[in-house]
């Protein structure tokens, strides 16, 4: 029993003198509290996320050329920019409480002025009743802003559709013809004249579309093992566009006392990219990092010129990943 009480004793005495824990009194309110305005949280929130929806519309009309690409890119980015202003315009004067001094802050060099700050900050959020969405629709407007802001960068090179670069609407059996729709014959093809062909049926406007169209002597030709019948009569066909930033090529460069004048030679007139018809539309001079592709040509019965398939390469500059594959026919 004794055993007993002193155990009792031990376990009751000390909570009995043990002291109740200060509280520490209230602290004063800084910031006036007030309702949440439910209503200007609701407009921000639409507001915020149309600024998203307007900046994700840029990257998208970017992608798919959507037309007109110009007048549809600057109002999708604008608008953006505007939506986003009266979010935050509405989220300051609507959401968040404001507080007017009529004399300047102290200078922020002691401790008791700094935890007001904080406190300052902490009860200025406390009238916002949705404040995660608030600040999910806000970081969507934001983020959404910057991918369209990045989104010109795919400019550089091709990002989302390289098939065009390979495939394209040239066929074995299709005709070449001129500007005028009229098919090119072997025979009106004439040494040092230039001429510009199309595939007939065909858009013209697609980039691998226009051909070069030369006659050289038979003679003269060194082309790849690969492409010997490639040139009947002498006649090669190279694509139009130059191999360095997609220029078209428009001259044709000719001796006029071959034993000492350049050889034959397909230039551009940007850059001066200079390639050599008569070896596979090798490059001469200037920046282009490949050969022009060439189109391997064949004479029908009734003297008319025809692809005998697609491409020796890909079409258009000499982007990252170009030269990895090949065209297919």
């Amino acid at each position: 029993m004794r055993r007993l009480r002193d155990w009792l004793l031990a376990l009751v005495v000390p909570r009995l003198g043990k002291r109740p824990p200060r509280r520490s009194p209230p602290r004063r309110r800084i910031v006036e509290g007030r309702e949440p305005n439910e209503r200007a949280e609701l407009a921000a929130t639409l507001l915020f996320l149309g600024s998203a929806a307007s900046a994700l519309a840029f990257p998208f009309l970017y992608a798919f050329d959507v037309h007109p690409l110009t007048q549809l890119l600057g109002l999708s980015l604008g608008l953006a920019c505007v939506l986003l202003a009266a979010a935050l315009i509405v989220v300051g004067r609507g959401v968040v409480v404001t507080e007017e001094l009529a004399e300047p802050y102290p200078p922020p060099a002691h401790e008791p002025e700094q935890e007001d700050i904080a406190q300052l900050a902490e009860e200025s959020g406390d009238s916002i009743s949705r404040k995660r969405f608030l600040v999910l629709a806000g970081g969507a407007a934001v983020g959404s802003l910057g991918i369209a802001l990045v989104t010109p960068a795919a400019s550089l090179g091709p990002v989302l559709d390289m098939d065009p670069f390979f495939r394209t609407t040239w066929r074995r059996g299709r005709r070449l013809v001129d500007e005028r729709g009229t098919p090119l014959r072997a025979g009106a093809i004439e040494e040092k004249v230039f001429y510009t062909a199309y595939p007939e049926h065909a858009d013209r406007e697609e980039i691998g579309s226009p051909l070069i169209v030369v006659r050289l002597d038979p003679a003269e030709l060194k082309l790849p093992g690969e492409r010997q019948g490639w040139a009947p009569q002498g006649i090669v066909a190279y694509s139009k566009i130059c191999t360095h930033a997609g220029c078209a090529i428009s001259l044709y460069r000719v001796p006029t006392f071959a034993p000492v004048e350049p050889k034959p030679a397909l230039v551009c007139p940007c850059h001066y990219s200079t390639f050599d018809p008569a070896a596979g539309g090798s490059v001469l001079f200037g920046p282009a990092g490949r050969p022009l592709p060439q189109l391997p040509l064949m004479i029908d019965a009734s003297g008319e010129l025809r692809a005998g398939g697609n491409y020796s390469g890909a079409v258009g500059p000499s982007w990252w990943g170009v030269r990895n594959r090949k065209p297919t026919p």
